[in-house]
């Protein structure tokens, strides 16, 4: 019962052996779920299994174990320091790193290279898998000095020279008391995680992660230094070599995932710097932004589009403000003068006609005023002379010289104004107040003011 119990718990969610391969979100899941227990964690080895549908290693009886819980840290390599002699080798080989072609065309070209530009660069090189950038390419791209390397004074006569056997890169620098407890906590960190961390460091002024951090982190096993062939003379140590800077990635790939987000300068320290597409940005990559050139015709043109603009809301507040004003129809007085009784003779007269619509006609014991509008439709008949008539051209209706209708569709005589004699003596005329003659009804040309006497 112990064992199955215990085996349960190494297991966590996973179904037992036999089972189905396992995809990644069903792995992130298991994971997450043995970091929430205190479970161990899978292994990469473990998670390879599972994707392929094969038992794990401490399931197939191979002589693998179950992996260790997850509260107990990975151990962690102390590292030696590399001898004087090779340190001095490789700061010196990175301070005398030579350009690529690339970069030296990019150079020569006399463009001066953002720090987002040359992020964008390093991860185009990452996903073509070709060399990234150095340190001396950067600066030449920045358009920075490049900062000479201190050459290492020579080793003293007596002391022997130091072979060192060819081996790989071994992560250099002490683990902080930060960095190990993160690792006693058995959490095992990403790139991305690794980066962020490091973008943190750079914004708060924090030292960087070194690669020995940054390799217990990541949970990669620490490669131990090699023992030198030949241990050098106690009697007589080499003098201590000056502090020079990290040494140059080589051209080459990265070794391990720790080499690969060790690289924490100025090509990947894009935290903090102008937008895409903001004026710094532009500025920051050499391209002019204060706009098009301040010309003649430019200004001519804002000044046209100004004016269109000026013009049109000039052209609303007049509606606007129109919008206000009373709609007046100034229409000709309905009352005025037309001279003297003995100016007019027998007959019509037509001088009024256009001016106010009416027409004086005179007989032997008359004077009175015809209203010059049909009776039919309202149409302005005209006065024939020559046949002493009025004929309306619209639908032919005929009047005789006293406007009584005799022909065409016109329903009964035409209207007459009012009249009488100003105060002046003048013919005053009132054509607010009309006579009429309906059809079958008594005519109202004999009341008072419908005519004067001559």
């Amino acid at each position: 019962m112990a064992d199955e119990s215990a085996k349960s718990g190494v297991l966590g969610h996973l179904p037992p052996w036999p089972r189905k391969a396992l995809n990644n979100s069903v792995i992130g899941m298991e994971q997450a779920y043995r970091q929430r227990k205190g479970l161990p964690l899978l292994s990469d080895a473990d998670i390879e299994a599972l994707k392929a549908g094969q038992p794990m290693a401490w399931e197939s009886g191979d002589g693998g174990s179950a992996p260790v819980a997850a509260s107990s840290a990975p151990p962690v390599a102390s590292v030696a320091p590399p001898p004087p002699a090779a340190t001095a080798t490789s700061t010196a080989a990175a301070g005398n790193a030579a350009l690529s072609d690339d970069v030296a065309k990019w150079v020569a070209e006399g463009r001066k290279w953002s720090k987002s530009t040359i992020a964008a660069e390093q991860a185009r090189r990452g996903r073509k898998a070709l060399p990234a950038l150095n340190d001396v390419e950067i600066a030449a791209l920045l358009g920075e000095p490049v900062e000479s390397v201190a050459t290492p004074p020579p080793a003293p006569a007596a002391a022997a020279p130091v072979p060192v056997a060819s081996q790989p890169a071994v992560p250099s620098g002490p683990i902080s008391a930060e960095v190990a407890k993160w690792v006693a906590e058995g959490k095992k960190w990403s790139k991305s995680t690794i980066a962020a961390e490091q973008a943190r460091r750079s914004r708060k002024g924090l030292p960087a992660l070194n690669d020995a951090e940054i390799t217990a982190l990541l949970g990669e096993p620490a490669t131990p230094a090699a023992t030198p062939a030949t241990s050098v003379p106690a009697a007589a140590p080499a003098a201590p070599a000056p502090a020079a800077p990290r040494p140059v990635a080589a051209k080459a790939a990265p070794a391990s995932a720790a080499a690969s987000v060790a690289r924490t300068g100025t090509s990947t320290s894009y935290v903090g710097t102008p937008a895409v597409g903001t004026s710094r940005a532009a500025a920051a990559g050499g391209v002019a932004s204060i706009g098009p050139e301040d010309s003649e015709v430019n200004q001519q043109r804002r000044r046209l589009a100004w004016s269109a603009v000026a013009a049109f809301l000039v052209a609303w507040f007049l509606a606007f403000f129109r919008f206000f004003l009373p709609r007046t129809l100034f229409e000709p007085a309905t009352s005025f003068k037309i001279g003297y009784p003995e100016e007019y003779g027998l007959g019509v007269d037509t001088k009024f006609q256009q001016r106010y619509r009416i027409w004086v006609d005179r007989t032997p014991d008359r004077i009175f005023v015809i209203y010059a509008r049909c009776t039919h439709l309202g149409c302005t008949p005209d006065w024939k002379p020559s046949e002493n008539k009025f004929k309306c051209p619209c639908h032919g209706s005929g009047y005789d010289s006293e406007g009584i209708n005799f022909e065409g569709p016109a329903p009964r005589p035409m209207d007459r104004a009012k009249v009488e004699i100003a105060p002046d003596g003048q013919i005053l005329v009132d054509v607010s107040k009309l006579y009429q003659w309906p059809k079958g009804q008594p005519t109202q040309f004999n009341e008072d003011g419908a005519y004067l006497r001559a």
